[in-house]
């Protein structure tokens, strides 16, 4: 099975820059590419940050655009969204009985659960007990699973990317419902990072996807202010075989010279 991970498209009204950046012409181009190289996806997952300001041009503009991709879209909220515009665009998206945006589905054999972390005002993130309870209900009810977070579920070791990651205290709960069904859970998936990053939490493997705007350079440094700049956006294409979670970046937006290589030892000799 193929997949697309995507993060933080961060759009604003049509035609305002974001960061100085055009988000609308960073996400046209990462979806011309998906849909000439990669039409055969089951899914493409946006985990959250699907707008800057929830602008609800924002959100239509949105649900046109993603009308053209040749495979089934999976949307998320981030922090920078807001559940009632982003419902008022898409009246029938699933959302769960307290209403928020959790829901999964199976896709071939494999449990797909995507989880709403985001928290009114706040750029940090929560995943309090109600969706909990509901994630418990999920994996119980599932022999293997993907699951798919907008924030970064435990720290990452940056101090001023780690003040807006789930907060501290449903981390820690969080970690230990993860962990009593870790031999089920193939992989985590996040975003919100605006960076690439990959590790294990207990285990289980993770990894967090750049933005299509602008990216955050890691500086491990103790600040209150993160380093970031217009550097170049990538995707994610998963690959999933049986066991086996494979990972591939696509530089979607790279149109520098390409240089063909053949495999045989004379190629390279």
């Amino acid at each position: 099975m193929k997949f697309i991970h995507l993060s933080d498209i961060h759009l604003g009204a049509p035609g305002a820059l974001i960061e100085g950046l055009d988000p609308y012409e960073r996400l046209a181009r990462a979806f011309g590419h998906m849909a000439e190289h990669h039409a055969d996806a089951a899914r493409l997952v946006i985990t959250g940050d699907l707008t800057h300001h929830a602008n609800p041009d924002a959100y239509a503009a949105l649900r046109d655009a993603i009308k053209i991709l040749p495979m089934p879209v999976r949307l998320m909220v981030g922090n920078h969204d807001e559940r009632g515009a982003f419902f008022s665009a898409f009246p029938d998206h699933p959302r769960d009985e307290n209403g928020f945006v959790n829901y999964a589905e199976d896709v071939l054999g494999t449990r797909f659960i995507y989880c709403d972390t985001a928290l009114p005002q706040s750029h940090a993130g929560a995943f309090c007990e109600q969706r909990r309870a509901w994630l418990a209900t999920q994996l119980a009810m599932s022999e293997t699973a993907l699951l798919f977070f907008h924030h970064n579920i435990l720290d990452v070791g940056d101090p001023c990317t780690d003040v807006l990651s789930l907060n501290k205290e449903d981390q820690a709960v969080l970690r230990a419902l993860l962990t009593a069904h870790k031999h089920k859970i193939g992989h985590l998936f996040f975003g919100h990072v605006h960076a690439s990053l990959c590790g294990t939490m207990a285990g289980i493997p993770f990894s967090g996807v750049a933005s299509t705007l602008h990216q955050t350079i890691p500086s491990l440094a103790p600040s209150m202010e993160s380093p970031s700049g217009p550097l170049e956006p990538s995707y994610r294409v998963v690959l999933v075989r049986g066991e086996d979670v494979v990972i591939h970046q696509i530089p979607f937006a790279y149109d520098g010279e390409v240089t063909w290589h053949g495999n045989d030892w004379e190629d390279w000799a």
